[in-house]
């Protein structure tokens, strides 16, 4: 097959962080790897004896930003919308399996290596380079996978918390996009962010992207009113992540 390094790097480092951080001592992880030269693919088979899922979280698990509760197998949202988001661009597909919490998850990834399959597009640079771009999240897992894929198209990224601490950091590395959250924990909400933004004459020139579970024209028009340039409603997909970070970058 042909394809990229350092995204199919990313794609088996996640799922191995994954198994690892949710499999107690004493328990096992498994990596396979084998070729179905019937089916024409490559299979990447990650299992573990872990905590794994809950049966009503496995149709979501690789909706970007889901995030099980605690005691149900949370935090397994870590990377994996990247992972099918990756994969996909890679022709293949992804998927989860699991007993139940408790019994362990198994993960295969499935890659077309037919020599006339269509070769993946090299990655997307923005135009003038690399750029400065700040993540405001206060979701961890969230920020982590916005951070992982932004650094992937080669963008220099700085992760924040809160609202405060996120405008404090922009007088110093100075971004061209923000991705802020619109229900920030804190005083400060996304909007207060995009405001404060605006309305300073060293910032205001910054793209402004809102990443958010709110999704009404409202909120949209709300949104549209504080600053923001661009809505994303939670779960976003990378690929229309990547697109709107490549388009403000050509701008």
């Amino acid at each position: 097959m042909v394809g990229d390094a350092t995204r199919l790097t990313q794609v088996v480092a996640n799922l191995i962080h994954n198994a690892a951080k949710f499999t107690e001592a004493g328990g096992h992880v498994r990596v396979a790897l084998s070729h179905a030269a019937e089916k024409g693919a490559a299979s990447l088979v990650v299992e573990d004896t872990g905590a794994g899922i809950a049966l009503d979280l496995l149709p979501r698990i690789f909706d970007a930003f889901v995030q099980g509760e605690p005691g149900r197998g949370g935090g397994l949202g870590l990377g994996l919308s990247l992972v099918k988001g990756l994969v996909g661009l890679h022709g293949g597909s992804v998927r989860a399996e699991s007993d139940g919490l408790g019994k362990g998850a198994r993960f295969t990834v499935e890659l077309p290596v037919d020599p006339n399959a269509a070769a993946l597009e090299p990655p997307v640079s923005a135009p003038r380079g690399p750029l400065r771009v700040l993540v405001v999240e206060d979701h961890e897992d969230s920020a982590e996978s916005m951070r992982l894929l932004l650094e992937l198209m080669g963008h220099q990224v700085t992760v924040e918390r809160s609202g405060d601490a996120a405008l404090a950091k922009a007088k110093e590395v100075r971004p061209e996009i923000v991705l802020c959250d619109i229900s920030l924990g804190g005083p400060m909400s996304g909007y207060d962010v995009a405001r404060a933004l605006r309305s300073d004459e060293d910032l205001a020139s910054a793209h402004l992207v809102a990443v958010t579970g709110l999704g009404s024209d409202a909120d949209r028009k709300r949104a549209t009113d504080a600053g923001f340039e661009v809505h994303l409603t939670k779960p976003v997909r990378p690929d229309n992540l990547e697109a709107v970070v490549n388009k403000l970058a050509a701008s």
